[in-house]
């Protein structure tokens, strides 16, 4: 747990964009890794597998929540605009509209893009590794990631 606990939430905190949501699944997350644990085949990768469970648990809540609008914590302004930057040199997300349209946007991205997006861009992820947490390929990881990023850019 002390391993990944850190990108575990960090990762929850952008995908619920709500800080008291993020320390329930938080909880959740690795209360199901215990559980499961003794189960868990010797040659799995264990970081991918606790993404692959929290990624479900946001899906769940988010299905659950659906109806409740919620706004990306303030302090991942930056790494989202740095995120988003790297990729496009002439980006300027210093303005607060700006953030708040960046935030809304990244919201607004299909569930698997949104996940693929931040596990790739905030949390740092490889694409493998992306790929088993979804439940897909390494190359839709890849596409994913790439679809937000076009999407993202496409709003600006």
């Amino acid at each position: 747990m002390r391993r990944h606990d850190r990108e575990i939430m960090r990762f929850l905190m952008r995908m619920t964009r709500d800080r008291d949501d993020a320390l329930d699944l938080f909880q959740e997350t690795f209360l199901r890794a215990y559980r499961a644990y003794p189960q868990l085949d010797s040659e799995a990768a264990l970081r991918p597998w606790l993404f692959k469970i929290a990624a479900n648990l946001c899906r769940n809540r988010a299905r659950d929540n659906a109806r409740h609008s919620r706004v990306i914590a303030p302090e991942a302004d930056a790494e989202i605009s740095d995120a988003i930057a790297s990729h496009n040199s002439h980006a300027n997300h210093a303005s607060h509209d700006g953030a708040m349209d960046l935030r809304r946007a990244i919201a607004n991205l299909p569930g698997k893009q949104g996940q693929a997006f931040v596990m790739r861009k905030i949390v740092g992820l490889e694409y493998s590794e992306i790929g088993a947490a979804l439940g897909c390929s390494e190359d839709s990881a890849r596409a994913g990631v790439y679809q937000a990023l076009r999407k993202l850019k496409e709003l600006r």
